[in-house]
This record gives C-alpha cells, structure tokens and sequence, in this order.
C-alpha cells in the first residue's frame, strides 16, 4: 500500500483546511487510516483514525471538535476537515496505515508497528 497526502498550506489562526490521504495497493479498505503530527523539536504524535469499512473513528483530544475524518473507499481516499486551526496546530502531517487496526487502537499503537506512511504535508498556522 502506498499513500499519499496533500492539501497543507500556511493559514491564519480561525482558517481551515482539508487534508487528504490516497492510498493505493490492494485491500485498502482492511486498514485503519490515521493521521499523525510532528511539530520542530517534538515527537510524532496521533491526531485522528478511521477504521475501513465500519468507519469508527477516533480522535486526539486536542483536536476533538475541530477536526473530522472520513473516508471514501470508492476512491481510496481519507480526508480531514480541519476548522478552528490554531498556531499549536503547526506540524507535519503524516497519514499511516494499519492492517485490522481499530481507530482508538491507532491512538496507543507503537509507531513502529505502522505499517505503511504517507509523505509528510506541512500545516502551519499564523497567529
């Protein structure tokens, strides 16, 4: 499976964006897609998930009522909506994926055990 992000940019704090996540290979809709974020000088660290064909998803706190995953398996793609944008919001953005994964179970896993990741799109925030 290969991914691909896109859809970062330099936004005013309040702005929105929407990234997107296209994956390609085969079974796609057997891995949990996530988002994952990695700030200068921090660690990678879990956004948000979306399970394939049930489609529970889970979120980071942080972000809980600002951001929505979804997926369109017909196109293979997993999008976040990202409104309320704030400065400490700034990072790479990286989509994974995770065979059988939950979503919440993306949240806790081990990075190491990600089985495929996208390149990084970059998301900064003015204030």
């Amino acid at each position: 499976v290969q991914l691909q992000a896109s859809g970062g940019g330099l936004v005013q704090t309040g702005d929105s964006l929407r990234l997107s996540c296209a994956a390609f290979g085969r079974a796609v809709s057997s891995y949990a897609i996530g988002w994952f974020r990695q700030a200068p000088g921090k660690e990678r660290e879990f956004v948000t998930a979306i399970t394939g064909s049930a489609g529970s998803t889970y979120y980071a706190d942080s972000v809980k009522g600002r951001f929505t995953i979804s997926r369109d398996d017909a196109k293979a793609t997993v999008y976040v909506q990202m409104n309320n944008l704030k400065p400490e919001d700034t990072a790479v953005y990286y989509c994974a994926a995770e065979r059988w994964a939950t979503a919440q179970g993306m949240a806790t896993t081990d990075i190491r055990h990600i089985d495929y990741w996208g390149q990084g799109t970059l998301v900064t925030v003015s204030s």
